[in-house]
């Protein structure tokens, strides 16, 4: 597809949510945008492909979305109606334990703290202000580190707490095998050692937002999101038009601003010395956080999990104890490979039918390598899940490996296959990927960032675009 002739308001490179997300906070304000994306379908790292067998939908990228209905700017968009469905499954995570134990998190923070014994009291009382105040909260996190607090309470119950290592804040506040797992398991999402300073944030909001919204799938794949958001950019006048590389900003029509929903690395070849020298060092200073294995596949039937409440879950974690879990993370940041990772696995198909032919399932998971590894992970991953689910390699119908290498092959945002737009230490939350009040400028006038490598940073919730294009607005559009 060809963009119509003329000029534009403005640009976005990259159809990934957070382009596509810029793109229509552009479109609502009546400017005239067009999206080029290069891969043949847009979404980016919220696509679906068919990487195994003829009839099973794997997502390439993200599958489970606590911020599909936790993120400000999904909240307030009309994606139903062009068919974007949650399916809620009956637990958002499992963490299986051995010898057929498993702690569970419940949609209700109530019942998850019952089922932790005595450590129930304290992960209530942590996660109770915060799930309550989500929304006040959201606003605070999901936009510029340099800004003007609207909720100074709401953010430093937060923050507190969100600044301790993971390993600290477990250890002052659990005692029992199950919480301390099941925090791990979650606070290992950051992809950082739990020595480090505030490697407890990503896992406060992920449990957080959990309880309030819980962790949903998107019936029908990942892409059923991307097609959501791409069809409501048709609705206001947007266009994207895929297949598209962008090598120089040359090479684009005619526009009043450009936004880069590209990887920093992308943005220094296309922009060349257009860049002031002060960002473009900021650029190549920018670091890159681990990379991951991915692997998906086509089961003849569901993971036969020794604990039966793992086939109740969306989301499972495995690597039993918070010391394993620490001391594979620790290994990957050291740049060592652990025999026996942390891994991430989603089984959606268990929630919704239409992922794979009847009787059939899929499934996705991932785990942490150090940066642009070549290790073959595969055997390791398989071990985990085989260890919390006997039999699970008899099911297996077919199998697609996705290493660092590959990842980036298919998107060329995953530099390296790291998945979450740069590492996610306190330093470069901070300064993402420079330190100002609005990081989406480039020093360029009218060329902002607006990808995970700025604020907030990686996941599915579009605000990285959203905020860039509302610093555009004030500054080209006022």
């Amino acid at each position: 597809m060809r963009p119509t002739s003329g000029t534009y308001d403005a640009i976005v490179v990259g159809a990934g949510p957070n382009g596509l997300a810029a793109a229509i906070t552009l479109a609502e304000a009546g400017l005239r945008v067009v999206v080029f994306e290069a891969n043949a379908t847009a979404g980016g790292g919220v696509r679906s492909l068919p990487l195994t067998e003829p009839g099973f939908v794997h997502d390439f990228g993200a599958a489970v979305f606590p911020f599909g209905l936790g993120s400000p700017f999904f909240q307030r968009l009309p994606l139903a109606r062009y068919g974007l469905r949650w399916v809620q499954p009956d637990l958002p995570l499992a963490h299986p334990l051995d010898g057929g134990r498993a702690a569970l998190m419940y949609p209700s923070l109530g019942q998850t703290a019952e089922g932790l014994g005595r450590d129930g009291a304290r992960y209530r009382r942590l996660l109770a202000p915060l799930v309550r105040a989500w929304p006040r909260l959201a606003e605070e996190i999901l936009g510029p580190v340099l800004h003007l607090p609207r909720h100074l309470l709401t953010l430093g119950r937060f923050g507190l707490p969100a600044l301790l290592p993971a390993r600290t804040l477990a250890d002052l506040l659990f005692r029992r095998e199950g919480a301390r797992a099941l925090w791990a398991g979650v606070a290992a999402h950051a992809a950082l050692p739990f020595s480090a300073p505030a490697s407890s944030a990503v896992g406060l909001v992920l449990l957080a937002v959990g309880h309030r919204v819980g962790w949903p799938v998107p019936r029908g794949g990942a892409q059923a999101i991307t097609d959501a958001l791409v069809a409501h950019l048709g609705a206001l006048g947007g266009e994207v038009v895929t297949g598209e590389r962008v090598e120089a900003l040359g090479d684009l029509p005619p526009a009043r601003s450009v936004l880069m929903d590209t990887a920093p690395e992308t943005l220094l070849r296309v922009a060349g010395d257009r860049l002031p020298e002060g960002y473009r060092a900021a650029l190549r200073a920018f670091r890159r956080g681990p990379s991951v294995f991915k692997l998906d596949y086509a089961l003849d039937g569901p993971i036969p999990w020794q604990n039966p409440d793992c086939a109740r879950a969306g989301t499972v974690h495995l690597g039993a104890t918070l010391e394993e879990i620490a001391e594979a993370e620790a290994a990957v940041a050291e740049g060592r490979v652990h025999p026996r990772p942390y891994v991430l696995l989603a089984q959606p198909s268990l929630f919704d039918a239409t992922r794979a032919p009847e009787g059939k399932h899929t499934v996705w998971a991932y785990a942490h390598l150090p940066f642009g590894s070549t290790v073959d992970y595969a055997a390791a991953i398989e071990a985990q899940i085989e260890r919390f689910a006997p039999g699970f390699g008899d099911r297996v119908i077919a199998r697609s490996v996705l290493d660092p290498a590959a990842l980036e092959r298919r998107n060329a945002n995953l530099v390296g296959g790291e998945i979450f737009g740069g590492a996610q230490d306190l330093a470069q939350v901070v300064a993402r990927p420079v330190l100002r009040p609005e990081p989406y400028r480039t020093g360029v006038p009218g060329l902002y960032l607006c990808s995970a490598s700025t604020p907030p940073g990686g996941g599915v919730h579009g605000m990285c675009g959203v905020r860039a294009a509302q610093t555009a607005l004030r500054d080209v559009f006022a």
